[in-house]
């Protein structure tokens, strides 16, 4: 089959890209998926970045990836396997103690700072659980659609999610309305007295968002990180083996094995339309290919900005298009280390169970708070925290790829720097300061673990220009648009455009700018084709 045999194309060879497609041929149509890079995975690859040395190039680590997407996939057949974290975090304190979360010690580390926070934890994780458990079904469902005429499915969908939400009792429901509508900062300084655990969970809030851990819808942010699981263990966080590109890599020889026809180096630079629907696209290579419905794993604002040629659109939709926020304060590095850290708070580099965790460079939730302000502001400098938020994750301590294919060298490592808070948009534009701000984050780590900066063979940075360049980010948005209360479920990304229909006929939207969001979930990619196989009339659907 070639592309122009296709029912179905999809533009985007990113995760949800893939994962639809799968599920589009599994029910015998013929689908063809269009990726402008030469590698298919968008965001979740595994790329050199210094030679010898090879990472998860954005994406870095697992957990909200949907156990029947796995299953439905067949990704572990396909060969992809997922390390735990021996425990989830830990937190080296500027005074040289270190905080650690997660495994069997856990009351007795949060008893080291407080007796009633080690007491109140149980009770914490109790009432994200209680929460957790409603969203996770709702997270799989269609929203209802909010459209401007009476639609009899529109109503049975919302009181779908209406019997969903009964199972909450009235603590529960208070919970939810508190964890969609206040700050993390407010409800963790309600739950605790110790800053390292704040910020240990308080982290979550932040991830990718361009904001103050205070700021009123944060708490939502924190939420959406605690719905995965690994191997069956309810918010657990890993490492797949071989990188991020195990995943896609897995879905990828899914998609082969169902009839996919996957063409990289092919970029879309127009959505063909005529009366008002999708009737194809045009490549940058002057080809144009037809097919019965056009799908986009891009997010929305790059869709409709870039590849619907103006006019199109109805002046309401595009006005509020160009609204859409997007935006990150995330500097994303990759880096080569000939030793691992040797912390001050956990001396040594010979290899140590804190060395496998999230290692986290940030006391406090008002550390955070700070970085978050000394970047928005740009009083300080042309737009970056002074005092940076990374978050370090040695991938090579948790993998054990063969060795034609390992991560890095013998004795060497890979490590991946998620640094917050940056603007977006700094002074001066952000080719001018990529180095300065990369020995930023560098010598932030090194106040920690002072042999750090020494043991750099090298290394790779993404500002938020370069996520947007590279990857279709855009403003560096990990999550395909802000995961404000105005932009989720039915308004993910606008009213009217909540079930995955686009703005025109035959025009569909997979990706992370639709619900439920952000991260390798697979849920966008697996939900949309779902309704697209509804509006073909054909089945199995997922």
């Amino acid at each position: 089959m070639s592309a122009r045999d296709s029912d179905i194309l999809i533009i985007g060879g990113g995760h949800n890209g893939l994962v639809c497609a799968a599920y589009l041929a599994g029910a015998g149509l013929k689908v063809c998926v269009l990726e402008r890079r030469g590698i298919v995975g968008g965001a979740a690859v595994t790329e050199e970045f210094h030679p010898g040395f090879r990472n998860s190039s954005a994406s870095y680590t697992v957990s909200l990836l949907n156990p029947k997407v796995i299953a439905d996939l067949r990704l572990a057949e396909h060969g992809l396997r997922v390390a735990e974290r021996p425990y989830a975090n830990f937190l080296p304190l500027p005074d040289g103690r270190a905080f650690r979360l997660g495994g069997e010690r856990t009351p007795a580390e949060i008893a080291r700072w407080s007796v009633r926070d080690a007491a109140r934890l149980p009770a914490y994780y109790a009432m994200l659980d209680r929460v957790v458990a409603v969203l996770r079904e709702l997270m799989v469902r269609t929203p209802p659609n909010v459209s401007d005429r009476f639609v009899l499915a529109d109503w049975l969908a919302s009181l779908s999610v209406a019997k969903h939400l009964k199972h909450l009792d009235m603590r529960g429901r208070r919970d939810l309305l508190d964890l969609f509508t206040k700050s993390a900062g407010e409800m963790l300084d309600q739950w605790f007295e110790s800053e390292p655990l704040k910020a240990v969970l308080g982290w979550d809030s932040v991830v990718g968002n361009f904001a103050s851990p205070y700021t009123p819808g944060s708490a939502y942010v924190l939420l959406h990180h605690v719905f995965g699981e690994v191997n069956g263990k309810s918010g657990v966080w890993g490492h797949a083996i071989g990188g991020m590109g195990a995943i896609t890599e897995a879905m990828a020889k899914e998609c082969a094995a169902r009839g996919v026809v996957v063409e990289t180096d092919a970029e879309v630079v127009q959505v063909l339309v005529a009366q008002g629907k999708a009737t194809g696209v045009l490549l940058a290579d002057g080809r144009e290919i037809r097919a019965r419905a056009v799908v986009s794993n891009l997010n929305p604002k790059l869709l409709y900005t870039k590849l619907v040629e103006p006019g199109v659109l109805d002046d309401d939709t595009a006005q509020r298009i160009e609204r859409y926020r997007c935006g990150s304060g995330t500097f994303r590095m990759n880096v080569a280390l000939s030793e691992l850290p040797d912390f001050n708070a956990a001396r040594g580099t010979q290899l140590q169970p804190h060395h496998q965790s999230g290692i986290l460079i940030g006391p406090s939730l008002r550390y955070f708070e700070q970085a978050y302000f000394d970047a928005k502001s740009k009083e300080h400098n042309p737009g970056w925290a002074r005092a940076p938020i990374v978050e370090l994750v040695i991938s090579s301590t948790l993998d054990d790829t063969l060795v034609d294919s390992r991560l890095a060298p013998p004795g060497a490592h890979v490590a991946s720097l998620f640094c917050q808070h940056v603007h977006p948009d700094v002074d001066g534009g952000w080719d001018a300061h990529r180095d300065t701000v990369a020995n930023l984050m560098i010598d932030t780590v090194d106040v920690y673990a002072p042999n750090f900066r020494a043991s750099v063979l090298g290394y790779k940075a993404l500002t938020p220009l370069d996520l947007e360049r590279t990857f279709g980010l855009v403003g560096g948005d990990i999550f395909h648009g802000s995961l404000g209360l105005d932009q989720l479920f039915s308004a993910r990304p606008l009213l009217g455009q909540g079930n995955y229909r686009g703005a025109l006929g035959n025009l569909y939207l997979c990706g992370s700018g639709t619900h439920p969001g952000g991260g390798v979930t697979g849920l966008p990619g697996r939900n949309a084709a779902r309704e697209i196989l509804r509006d073909l009339k054909r089945g199995p659907r997922p």
